[in-house]
């Protein structure tokens, strides 16, 4: 199973490695978590580990919760994920009420990290799909930040409707993002921090879930190897 862990995105700082380089790094307080349930092939038809992250008052949360969070002997929890495993064996190297903090991931160099990203509103086709425009010269009307045509279609192909999934003005951001193979820059042990280099998605305080890199670019295979 690749390691994972669920963490509070804090914002941004500076990091000066060895060498004495400046590295702009996001700050996660990643966890501490506790591992909630194990599901197997018998018990549940797939293998899995569960993780908690947060706790929260009885009053907020539900009995569902507290009495499933209770079996693996800790407090309510507010979020639980599932790290899917590819047999028994893997779920068996870990235990109810387990903890998983940052200094699991000491020996990774790189994660993959999902969050829901930052909500934008409704953003005009230039500014959500990155279209350049129309020209601002002589004798073009003054729609410059304009899509074009979007209806051009005649009856006989398609009705006369704008074509399904045309690029238009809409709702833009505020949607699950996952960006792959961020390096981790250092590992704070006693604060539960890790510090990544990368565009960590989501805002401040937002739930970040960060796993192992399942699949790397070349160029960042080559560190590993």
């Amino acid at each position: 199973m690749p390691k994972a862990i669920l963490g509070r995105k804090l914002g941004m700082t500076r990091y000066f490695d060895a060498d004495g380089k400046n590295v702009p790094v996001t700050v996660v307080q990643a966890g501490p978590c506790v591992v909630s349930q194990l599901k197997t092939d018998e018990t549940d038809g797939y293998c899995a580990v569960q993780i908690a992250f947060e706790d929260v008052r009885g009053r907020s949360s539900t009995f569902p919760v507290i009495g499933h969070d209770a079996k693996a002997g800790t407090t309510p929890k507010r979020f639980h994920r599932e790290v899917r495993c590819n047999d028994a064996g893997e779920v068996e190297s870990y235990e109810l009420g387990q903890t998983v903090a940052a200094n699991d991931f000491e020996d990774v160099m790189f994660v993959d990290v999902t969050s829901t990203s930052k909500g934008k509103g409704t953003q005009g086709a230039m500014k959500r799909h990155g279209f350049k425009g129309q020209e601002a010269s002589h004798g073009v009307e003054r729609k410059h930040r304009s899509p074009g045509s979007v209806g051009g279609r005649s009856a006989y192909l398609g009705g006369g409707r704008p074509k399904k999934g045309i690029r238009m003005a809409g709702r833009m951001g505020n949607e699950r993002v996952t960006v792959r193979s961020l390096p981790i820059v250092a590992v704070d042990k006693e604060r539960n921090l890790l510090l990544i280099k990368g565009c960590v998605p989501g805002s401040k305080q937002s739930l970040v879930f960060i796993q192992e890199a399942k699949r790397l670019y070349k160029r960042k295979a080559s560190k590993l190897a």
